[in-house]
């Protein structure tokens, strides 16, 4: 057995000999060395001290594996010292793979390279950011990271941020990954990148953003988990929450199946072509100033918020341009306003949601007319919502009336969201028994309401249907 022992570790001598040998004769189209011989090397033996037989081929015919585990690096998976620097080589050697042709003009394809956290916990005290070398098909995942007491306060724990102007990542992915941003900044900044995804990630403590998207093109956020305090409502220091849970500076992305639990606005978009769905926002009440989803981009706005659910906190969207809000539950009086920039409303459709609250007289839909009032109204169909405890807001109304006499007055006001607005009426005039044919007329409309009138009296009912949806024009 001594024997035999010995013949194995003369053996695992000469091929360590030979590794170290064909490294430096041969180096990687980078023009350096293998930056981690030693610490590969350490990793041929098994608990059993036999060399995986495809590890040392591996070795022998110049292949490297492109998982990168930081704790190969030295990076510590307790927390307790700073891994900056060993998660930061991780991410330039990820970098700097062999590339296997090209994604978008000038991004090479680095073959579904990775950074693996190997499962720990890893103390932070600057941002990590992708090498300044263009690249895409990289993966960072599996692990938590922690802002360290002394890291800036504006930055974000991981930053796709280069110094160059036009995008130099694609296909980057975050995938199972807890951040901790310990009340000293953000969680991911994606800056000018290209079809990025951020994937079942838990992002807290945040005092900026949980995820920054600046420019770019297609990035989705799915299946992930953001919230300032953790908590599952009901926190006392909800009146306190601050920053934004995901703030959307661009076009073309989406966020599907998140919840923003603690924020003061849960997501901020302020670009168009926007996808919003399956997301639930109990980030801070609208009662306390909070905001589920803020929809900045006046004038156009061409957003679709699909079946999310506004928990206690509504939506905001300043002159909106093609707005779509449909299948959504709205509760606690959540309701949804419209803001006045310069009084437009275009291509809105607020349908098929629900509406439940407290019976304290909230609207479903608001006007918010303090910067100018709405001037510009043109296919607004707020219609076929159900509501229970709130005030049914709508673009369109019917009503009856039964009357003995000449002069018939059907009031909408409590139900057409804009003031003094009936461009289309439809009546009809059941006269009944009546002996002889009344003439009628539609005498006038005006605040919204309608009347309508005949030249004898007689025992009628009135059917009036009236609709705000199209106006085409200045009102």
């Amino acid at each position: 057995m001594v024997g035999r022992n010995a013949l194995l570790l003369g053996f695992l001598h000469v091929i360590l000999v030979i590794i170290q040998y064909a490294e430096s004769s041969y180096p990687y189209p980078d023009g350096t060395g293998n930056r981690d011989l030693s610490i590969k090397a350490s990793h041929f033996l098994r608990s059993n001290g036999v060399p995986p037989i495809n590890a040392l081929q591996a070795a022998l015919t110049g292949r490297r594996s492109r998982i990168h585990h930081v704790t190969d690096y030295g990076a510590d998976p307790t927390g307790r010292s700073d891994s900056t620097d060993a998660l930061e080589q991780a991410i330039v050697d990820a970098f700097t793979s062999p590339v296997d042709g090209h994604l978008n003009e000038g991004v090479p394809n680095l073959g579904g390279s990775e950074v693996h956290l190997d499962g720990g916990t890893y103390m932070i005290s600057r941002p990590l950011r992708l090498s300044d070398i263009s690249g895409g098909n990289f993966m960072i995942h599996g692990g938590s990271l922690r802002a360290s007491d002394d890291f800036s306060g504006n930055g974000h724990l991981i930053e796709l941020r280069s110094s160059s102007s036009s995008p130099l990542y694609e296909y980057i992915t975050l995938k199972e990954l807890m951040l901790d941003s310990n009340f000293r900044g953000g969680g991911i900044a994606i800056i000018n990148s290209i079809r990025t995804t951020v994937d079942n990630c838990y992002i807290s403590h945040f005092t900026t953003t949980g995820i920054s998207i600046q420019d770019g093109h297609e990035t989705y956020i799915r299946n992930s988990f953001i919230g300032q305090h953790i908590n599952i409502g009901g926190d006392d220091r909800e009146k306190d929450f601050s920053g934004i849970g995901i703030n959307i500076t661009g076009n073309d992305n989406a966020v599907t199946d998140v919840v923003i639990f603690s924020a003061s606005i849960g997501v901020m978009v302020q670009g168009q072509a926007n996808m919003l769905t399956g997301i639930h926002c109990y980030n801070k009440a609208t009662a306390l100033g909070g905001t589920g989803i803020y929809i900045r981009a006046p004038g156009l706005t061409q957003t679709r918020v699909v079946n999310c659910y506004l928990d206690f906190t509504g939506i905001v969207a300043e002159d909106p341009v093609q707005l779509h809000v449909t299948g959504s539950f709205f509760l606690g009086n959540a309701f949804i306003l419209l803001k006045s920039v310069k009084g437009v409303a275009s291509g809105v459709n607020i349908v098929d949601n629900m509406f439940a609250g407290d019976y304290t007289g909230v609207p479903i839909v608001k006007l918010d007319q303090s910067n100018a009032p709405f001037k510009t109204v043109d296919q607004v169909v707020i219609d076929r919502n159900n509501v229970r405890g709130m005030v049914v807001k709508s673009t369109v109304a019917r009503g009856s009336l039964w009357k003995n006499g000449t002069t018939w007055t059907l009031d909408f006001s409590k139900v057409l969201l804009f003031p003094n607005l009936i461009p289309h009426v439809h009546y009809a005039l059941h006269a009944g028994s009546a002996s002889s044919f009344p003439r009628h007329i539609l005498r006038s409309v005006s605040r919204n309401r309608v009347t309508v009138q005949t030249d004898v009296v007689v025992s009628a009912t009135v059917h009036v249907s009236v609709d705000q949806t199209t106006v085409g024009g200045h009102i």
